[in-house]
C-alpha cells in the first residue's frame, strides 16, 4: 500500500463548511475573513505543518536497531524459517565483511517460486521448503545470494522520513536498510515505521 504524499494527503480529509464555521468560532474576537479564505489558509498551514514534521524525523529517529539478518551463504530454508518465526517480511543480507549485499523479502521468494500473487505467508513457504511436491522444491537448495534483491536500496542516518516514503513508492519496496558511510548495517526502516511516525494511519485507505 502506498503512503499518501504531501500533495494528496489533504484531499483525503473532507473539510466541510460546518467544520470551517466551527473552527472560526473557536477563535476569540472578530475575524474579517470569509470561510473560503479560512479554508485556504487552513490547507496551506496543514501542508506546511506536514512538511515540517516529515522533514524533522530522520532514519536515525525511527529505525529499528535490532535487525534480523542473514548471510549470502545462508540456505533459503533457514531464512524462511527465521522470517516465519520472527514475524518479519524481509531481512538484509550481509556479505563476509558485514556490509549489506542485498535484501530478501517475501516477494523474492514468491517471484522465484513462480507465484502469480502474494497470497502466501512465510509460514507456508517454510513448510513448503521442508516438504516435497511444491513450487518451492526448485529453490530448496539455493542460498540467500541466489534470490536476494541486489544491490539493495539503502539510506543513511540523515535521510528524512519523507524521502524514505518517496523511495518506498518509487521503488515499490517495503523496507530499507540504514547504513553508515562504509555500508555497514545500522538499522532498518519499514513502511510501518513511516506510517507510525507521521501519524498517518487514519489517512491511509
Amino acid at each position: 500500500m502506498n503512503e499518501p504524499s504531501k500533495k494528496n494527503l489533504l484531499s483525503t480529509v473532507d473539510i466541510s463548511d460546518e467544520d470551517i464555521f466551527a473552527a472560526m468560532k473557536d477563535i476569540p474576537g472578530y475575524l474579517d475573513i470569509t470561510p473560503r479564505d479560512f479554508k485556504e489558509i487552513y490547507g496551506l498551514a496543514f501542508r506546511h505543518a506536514l512538511e515540517r514534521i516529515t522533514h524533522s524525523f530522520k532514519a536515525k529517529d525511527i529505525m529499528t536497531k535490532n535487525v534480523f539478518t542473514v548471510r549470502k551463504e545462508t540456505p533459503l530454508k533457514e531464512i524462511a524459517e527465521l522470517m516465519a518465526l520472527k514475524g518479519v517480511a524481509g531481512v538484509p543480507v550481509l556479505d563476509a565483511d558485514g556490509k549489506v549485499a542485498g535484501v530478501i523479502s517475501e516477494k523474492d521468494f514468491l517471484f522465484r517460486m513462480g507465484a502469480k500473487s502474494a497470497k502466501s505467508f512465510m509460514g507456508i513457504v517454510m513448510e513448503c521448503l521442508k516438504g516435497k511436491g511444491c513450487v518451492a522444491v526448485s529453490v530448496r537448495a539455493q542460498k540467500a545470494e541466489d534470490i536476494m534483491s541486489s544491490p539493495a536500496v539503502m539510506v543513511s542516518l540523515e535521510t528524512t522520513a519523507m524521502q524514505i516514503a518517496d523511495i518506498f513508492t518509487e521503488k515499490n519496496i517495503n523496507r530499507v536498510p540504514v547504513v553508515d558511510e562504509k555500508g555497514a548495517l545500522l538499522g532498518i526502516v519499514s513502511r510501518a515505521d513511516i506510517v507510525k511516525t507521521l501519524k498517518l494511519r487514519d489517512f491511509v485507505k
